[in-house]
């Protein structure tokens, strides 16, 4: 599966962006989908994650009640919606795929990864 995610940007701490990840040659919807981000100088780190079988939703305790993860089953597509973003959610982002969400939030365990899309939350 290649993925691909897009939707980042710049925005003002507070603000809110919408990623998105897409797959090329294949479908989404049997798979666990699950964001990373890396900052600089810092370790890739896992944000949330979606199962494919029930929808089960997993997040990080940096983004409970901020970001949420979804599916959009008509576009084929995850969405991780960010909302009150922080100076400290700067990074890019990554979508990755695997089996289950077992694994998560251990990035090498994650099979297939997209390129990734940068975030920068600044004033």
């Amino acid at each position: 599966v290649q993925l691909q995610a897009s939707g980042g940007g710049l925005v003002q701490p507070g603000g809110s962006l919408r990623l998105s990840c897409a797959a090329s040659g294949s479908i989404l919807a049997p798979y666990a989908i699950a964001w990373f981000r890396q900052a600089p100088g810092k370790e890739r780190e896992g944000v949330s994650c979606i199962q494919g079988s029930n929808g089960r939703t997993y997040y990080a305790d940096s983004v409970k009640g901020r970001f949420t993860i979804a599916r959009d089953n008509i576009e084929d597509t995850v969405i991780l919606q960010m909302n009150s973003l922080k100076p400290e959610d700067t990074a890019v982002y990554y979508c990755a795929t695997d089996p289950l969400c077992d694994s998560w939030p251990n990035a090498p365990s994650f099979a297939s990864w997209g390129q990734g899309t940068q975030v920068t939350v600044s004033s």
